[in-house]
């Protein structure tokens, strides 16, 4: 059964397992010091049926409920790192699970499992699974050791959705709190990934905020060359905005 994931902006992606489509990090808005950089694919009102929407963790740009508001179903199920349930139901969606590594949860037919993370607040992975299915989502983790518990827990990963920009806080002595893209394939081969599709990489503070406050290292160009000489098997597509990629089921993938 054939998986297609569609990249709408930033950390936020369609992906649609046989009709049954889960939104992540919802991002739909702009304010100050925080610019996409590549345009928005869908505006929440133009999104399709949802059978969910997962959220990593609460930062703004991952966690966009103000702009999210305006999506009709109001019955939509949302799994999201455990604290962010208060501000799901603020924006009138009463339908949510919080989740830390390793719980679980169900939207229809689909199975949700968090996965460890870390970045500059507590946050979470997922592992999702449907139709024969399976796509790790990385949201914007470091990569940390304990990911590799994942691969373990789950050896067959269809898709890897991974941050790549490497993002770091100048102030804080350029503490790194995103993985680069070197990192991000080196996790995609752990997994073993059939499917690779960087994110996370065209976000800007601005001009003035990027050169003193914040530093990029990584390119989904970087990350694609990266996982092309770790691993050749893998297939690593960089997605525009409304780009969708499918991915075939393990029987009907090229030998």
């Amino acid at each position: 059964m054939a998986l297609t994931v569609t990249r709408v902006t930033h950390a936020c992606v369609l992906l649609d397992f046989a009709d049954q489509q889960l939104l992540t990090d919802p991002w739909f808005s702009e304010r100050r010091g925080y610019y996409r950089g590549e345009p928005l694919a869908f505006a929440p009102d133009g999104l399709p049926e949802l059978a969910g929407v997962l959220v990593s963790h609460g930062h703004y740009d991952h966690f966009d409920m103000a702009a999210f508001a305006v999506y009709p179903d109001r019955s939509v199920p949302f799994v999201g790192k455990r604290g962010l349930a208060a501000a799901v139901r603020r924006a009138g969606f009463a339908n949510v699970t919080e989740v830390d590594p390793w719980e679980q949860a169900s939207l229809g037919a689909l199975r949700v499992t968090a996965a460890p993370a870390k970045h500059s607040v507590p946050e979470v992975s997922f592992l999702i699974e449907g139709g024969g299915q399976s796509v790790f989502f990385g949201g914007d983790t470091m990569r940390i050791a304990v990911l590799d518990e994942v691969a373990r827990r789950h050896p067959r990963i269809d898709l890897a959705l991974l941050p790549v920009n490497g993002l770091a806080i100048r102030p804080a002595f350029n503490r790194q709190i995103v993985m680069t893209a070197e990192q991000a394939a080196d996790l995609a081969v752990v997994l073993q990934a059939r499917f690779a599709v960087p994110i996370h990489y065209r976000y800007t503070a601005g001009p003035i905020r990027d050169r003193l406050l914040l530093k990029y290292d990584g390119t989904p160009e970087r990350f694609a060359a990266a996982l092309a000489s770790a691993a050749p098997a893998v297939q690593a597509k960089i997605l525009e905005p409304g780009e969708p990629l499918t991915v075939p089921g393990a029987a009907a993938a090229p030998s």
